[in-house]
C-alpha cells in the first residue's frame, strides 16, 4: 500500500515529513494542465491555419507539431522556473520535488515529463495509475525514473508572532538581501518546524531543547552564510529565533530598506 507520508532526513538529523499526494488529485491537476495545453495548442493551431490556404497539408503537419511541442514543454518549463508546479498542481496546491528533498535539477524534470507519454498508455494515465498503487510513494514510471515524488503543500497561516519575538533585536534585519535568499531556500515544512521549536522551547527538557536547537540552528546555517559581524556571538536558540522573525515577519514591520526589497514567503516560487 502506498505511504501518506514521506519522511527526509537531512544531513545534519532534523527529520521533515512531506504529505504525499494520492492518484485522484494528481489526475484532477493533469485535468487542468491538459486544458492549459488544449488552449494553447487551439490559439496557436488557429494562427497556423490561417497558412492553409496555402498548403493544407503543411497547416496540419504544424499543427500536429504544435501539439506535441507544448505538450512535452509545458510541463518542463513551468516545473523548472516554478520549482516543480504547473498550473495544475499550483492550483491544487501540489509540487514535484526530488525524493531526497533535494533541489529538481534539469534531468530530472526533462525525464520525468518525457516517459509522462508511457505512463499515460493506454488511455488516461492507466500505466502511471497502476505504477502509483504499486508503490509506496505513489511514484508513476516517470517519477521512479527521476526519482522524484509528488507532494502536498500545506495551507500554511501567517503565525501571530507579536508576543513570541516582539521587541528582540535581529542582526540578521542588517541584510535583507540574504534574509530574502533564506525565505527562497526554506521550504514551508522547514519554516513551520522551526517556529514551533521556538515556540514550544519552554516545554522542552533542558538538555533536549540544547541539542535540538544545535540541529536546527545548524541546518539553517547551512542555507545562507549571513557576515561574521551579524552571527558572531548569537547562540543556536538566539539564531532560530532570528531565522524565524526573518521567515515569518509581515512585511510593515521590516526596516525601510527591508521594505525595497521584494520579499518571498518560506518556499515560495
Amino acid at each position: 500500500m502506498p505511504a501518506s507520508t514521506l519522511l527526509i532526513r537531512t544531513p545534519e538529523g532534523v527529520v521533515f515529513s512531506q504529505s504525499l499526494a494520492g492518484p485522484v488529485i494528481r489526475f484532477l491537476a493533469w485535468g487542468l494542465d491538459l486544458a492549459c495545453i488544449l488552449g494553447v495548442t487551439t490559439g496557436v493551431s488557429m494562427v497556423v491555419g490561417l497558412f492553409a490556404f496555402l498548403s493544407p497539408d503543411f497547416a496540419q503537419a504544424a499543427s500536429i507539431a504544435v501539439f506535441f511541442i507544448v505538450s512535452v514543454g509545458y510541463g518542463m518549463v513551468l516545473e523548472w522556473f516554478w520549482r516543480g508546479q504547473t498550473v495544475g498542481k499550483r492550483v491544487l496546491g501540489l509540487r514535484v520535488m526530488d525524493a531526497q528533498g533535494l533541489r529538481l535539477t534539469v534531468q530530472q524534470v526533462v525525464l520525468r515529463n518525457l516517459l509522462r507519454f508511457v505512463d499515460a498508455l493506454p488511455v488516461c494515465y492507466q500505466v502511471g495509475g497502476v505504477a502509483m498503487l504499486a508503490n509506496r510513494r505513489n511514484q508513476r514510471l516517470g517519477d521512479l525514473a527521476a526519482n522524484t515524488v509528488v507532494v502536498r503543500l500545506p495551507a500554511v497561516a501567517e503565525p501571530d508572532l507579536s508576543q513570541l519575538l516582539a521587541g528582540k533585536f535581529n542582526s540578521l534585519r542588517d541584510h535583507p538581501h540574504l534574509e530574502a535568499r533564506l525565505r527562497q531556500r526554506t521550504s514551508p515544512a522547514e519554516a513551520a518546524l522551526a517556529l514551533q521549536a521556538v515556540a514550544r522551547r519552554d516545554q522542552l527538557d533542558p538538555v533536549a531543547r540544547v541539542e535540538l536547537f544545535a540541529d536546527l540552528a545548524g541546518h539553517f546555517r547551512t542555507k545562507v552564510k549571513f557576515p561574521p559581524e551579524a552571527v558572531e556571538g548569537l547562540a543556536d536558540e538566539q539564531f532560530l529565533r532570528n531565522v524565524v522573525d526573518a521567515l515569518y515577519r509581515p512585511r510593515a514591520s521590516a526596516r525601510a530598506p527591508a521594505a525595497a526589497q521584494p520579499e518571498a514567503q518560506p518556499g515560495a516560487q
